[in-house]
């Protein structure tokens, strides 16, 4: 099974594939290699937060709506609050989507 993928919708993976596709268009990598690249990415992100990340979120909001598939958790969740230690962040909404990182490559 290959690491999960959902790191590339942030503006780091975002700017990594942007720049990617620079290349591939000056013709100075491959698009095989730009996926190497991808691939290597994913794996290495996963990695990154699985070993290095700490710290711990509570969080509670009332639930909108909730779904299970392909083994990912997704939850919509209204007036939501997040507090870490001592400091509280409330958002309206928030979207989260939650993995089985047993399943990811190591």
């Amino acid at each position: 099974m290959s690491s999960y993928q959902l790191y590339r919708n942030t503006t780091l993976g975002h700017t990594l594939q942007e720049s990617l596709d620079d290349l591939i268009q000056v013709g100075q990598i491959t698009p095989q290699l730009a996926l190497k690249v991808l691939l290597q990415f994913d794996k290495s992100i996963n990695q990154a937060l699985a070993s290095r990340v700490k710290t711990r979120v509570s969080f509670k909001g009332k639930l909108n709506t909730y779904r299970f598939c392909d083994n990912v958790w997704t939850f919509v969740l209204n007036t939501a609050e997040f507090k870490e230690v001592q400091e509280i962040a409330r958002v309206d909404k928030v979207k989260i989507v939650a993995c089985d990182g047993k399943g990811a490559d190591k």
